[in-house]
């Protein structure tokens, strides 16, 4: 049985533990108001040319096609960008993102596609580097941006133009955690070469108008799908942020908790203790007593 000075160390080291927790708890709510403000702030715009794109790509065809459209032709040879955090104590959100990736990679792989995979952040490399640290040919550190920005986006960006300028892959697919509310971020895959729009997104209705596009839709195009694959990987970046902040906001309440909770029971086991302690010394007071 400890004694009852191991009983107040205890104690008073789950109540230090308290305190930190309860403070990363507030830090991650006040950081998840501006970053959940950003991420919807940012759907619109992303979804408007999503739209845009996916009218222009209609009417371009074949080797009129920009490469960023057409790709390469092949799919044989697979990029897997996975979008976690740089840091920990955030429930199972980077593990939601790495296991949908890995099922992905797991069957591509048992299709006999080849699979390179780029990490952006440092607890998706460390998950996957344990199964496929021979597949990471890359990895870019973002802990050095307080706030995602577009200069975050065009980093990695141009990380992933740089590899596909030198024929390193065919296909290029996203994973990054959308967010839905505090206690609900939804592991999505989001395929950017060759680009397309995302699911359930069609052209505007043009109601049977024709339009001309001076210049050509190819031009535009090759204008708009950097500005639109930038744009896309934002987009996910900062839906990764805010999803970062509320899973660790949420996490940090149940450690704040759980502290109580053991607060609790710790104190109810060194009072008991201490009151047997009590017990013993009056009872051998008593028979010292007895005996004289």
């Amino acid at each position: 049985m400890p004694s009852l000075k191991e009983f107040r160390n205890r104690i008073a080291s789950v109540k230090s533990t308290q305190k930190i927790t309860k403070a990363m708890q507030m830090v991650a709510a006040a950081k998840l108001k501006r970053a959940q403000a950003s991420a919807e702030a940012a759907r619109p715009y992303a979804d408007r040319m999503a739209r845009v794109i996916a009218n222009l790509a209609a009417a371009v065809k074949g080797d009129d096609a920009p490469a960023l459209l057409r790709g390469t032709g092949k799919d044989q040879v697979q990029l897997v960008v996975v979008m976690t955090s740089e840091r920990g104590l955030c429930g199972g959100f980077n593990t939601q993102i790495v296991r949908a990736a890995r099922e992905r990679i797991s069957e591509l792989i048992a299709s006999g596609k080849t699979v390179k995979i780029l990490a952006v952040g440092k607890k998706g490399r460390d998950q996957l580097r344990r199964l496929y640290g021979d597949k990471i040919i890359g990895y870019i550190d973002l802990s050095g941006f307080r706030n995602i920005s577009s200069d975050a986006a065009q980093i990695v960006g141009d990380k992933i133009n740089e590899l596909y300028a030198a024929g390193e892959f065919d296909v290029a697919t996203i994973f990054f955690s959308r967010f839905k509310s505090v206690i609900s971020q939804v592991p999505t895959a989001l395929q950017l070469i060759p680009a397309k729009a995302p699911e359930g997104v069609n052209p505007p209705d043009l109601k049977g108008a024709a339009y001309e596009y001076e210049p050509g839709e190819g031009e535009i195009l090759e204008a708009l799908l950097p500005r639109y694959m930038n744009g896309q990987i934002l987009q996910a970046l900062l839906e990764n942020q805010a999803g970062f902040f509320g899973a660790q906001m949420s996490a940090m309440d149940n450690a704040t908790r759980n502290a109580g909770d053991m607060i609790k029971k710790l104190s109810l086991r060194y009072n008991r203790q201490r009151q047997a302690n009590i017990t013993k010394e009056l009872i051998e007071i008593i028979s010292g007593a007895e005996a004289l």
